[in-house]
């Protein structure tokens, strides 16, 4: 891996340059970035994924919902339909793509739309009515085409930007420079009981601006997977012999959490759209066991299943320390905010 790493660090430093260009030319105003007379929160990463993306733009949602008309707009990543899409009645993993059909089944009192478009995706939703006072950017942190007012930086504990390399040689869509641009920096999928010091440390590392305001979160497994007309508590789930499905970026911590010895753990890529054969061999190595899966993936599964043998299990963001600056951090913004900028 390090000889590759070597191998691969010219085309990185070309990389660099281009994104580096890309990035001065929106900064000093050569590309121009349209803002927007609602508040716009822009979820993203430096790295090309795993940050645990879904489940902070969820935490989102039910920190906004209540007090606001809110709206997610996603690009609708590996989605069969094209455009601009407002999910409805008819939606589902094929037409929005998996983890944004994910936030209209959990959320269906919001507005939730695709459009690799950002600008003309924000613009067909503020032509609602009502339209939404809050939009949620969900995976645009690279998308300068939109200056959204509130930015929020995510990294993998365990693999954060500082220790990365750019593309192709590492995991990083762009330089660490581009991490100043966030007005804050979440550290994801930290072991619920890191230390003080091992925090300091990350922040030593990731070099934070002195306004930034740098947290640290975990993810919080529900204590009960769940299927089409029935539930089980995950403690009798892992006692059961079973087959566990993972199509994410980073599945280790789904199958630890699930997973006894006589289990099958089946991997496949992220955002996998699960094709006929996929199914057969996920039965056959079932036979007669339940299959559990993350749910994002579930989404994608639960159509293509028998009745009664998917199950998933839900999962959470949950602040370390912190959590009330978090969220009154995030509701000063759009409380006091009726113009981005």
């Amino acid at each position: 891996m390090i000889f590759l790493r070597r191998l691969l660090f010219p085309f990185s430093l070309i990389y660099f340059a281009v994104t580096a260009l890309r990035n001065l030319l929106y900064d000093v105003g050569f590309f121009k970035s349209q803002q927007f007379n609602v508040p716009v929160i822009a979820i993203g990463n430096l790295s090309t994924g795993g940050t645990g993306k879904s489940p902070q733009t969820e935490y989102l949602i039910r920190l906004l919902k209540d007090n606001y008309k809110l709206a997610t707009l996603s690009r609708g990543y590996k989605r069969k339909s094209e455009g601009y899409v407002l999910a409805d009645g008819n939606a589902n993993a094929d037409i929005l793509g998996d983890e944004p059909y994910q936030f209209y089944s959990k959320f269906p009192d919001i507005n939730v739309a695709v459009d690799a478009n950002r600008i003309n995706g924000i613009e067909s939703l503020l032509q609602l009515n009502p339209g939404p006072e809050v939009i949620i950017l969900d995976d645009a942190y690279q998308h300068r085409k939109v200056k959204a007012g509130f930015y929020i930086l995510l990294t993998a504990y365990g693999d954060i930007y500082a220790d990365d390399y750019l593309l192709p040689a590492g995991n990083l869509r762009e330089g660490g420079r581009g991490a100043r641009r966030a007005d804050v920096i979440v550290v994801t999928k930290c072991p619920v009981d890191i230390t003080e010091a091992e925090q300091g440390k990350i922040k030593k590392k990731l070099r934070p601006q002195p306004e930034q305001k740098v947290y640290f979160t975990a993810i919080e497994y529900d204590t009960v997977v769940y299927g089409d007309s029935s539930e089980i508590s995950t403690k009798e789930v892992k006692e059961k012999d079973k087959v566990l499905v993972a199509g994410i970026a980073k599945p280790k911590p789904f199958f630890d959490q699930l997973k006894n010895s006589s289990d099958v753990c089946l991997t496949y890529p992220d955002h996998h759209d699960f094709s006929a054969k996929d199914i057969d061999d996920i039965l056959a190595a079932a036979k007669n066991r339940i299959v559990v899966t993350t749910e994002k993936d579930y989404v994608r599964l639960k159509d293509k299943m028998p009745d009664g043998k998917l199950f998933y299990l839900p999962i959470k963001t949950s602040f370390i320390t912190n959590g009330d600056d978090f969220n009154k951090t995030v509701l000063n913004y759009v409380g006091k905010s009726t113009a981005n900028g």
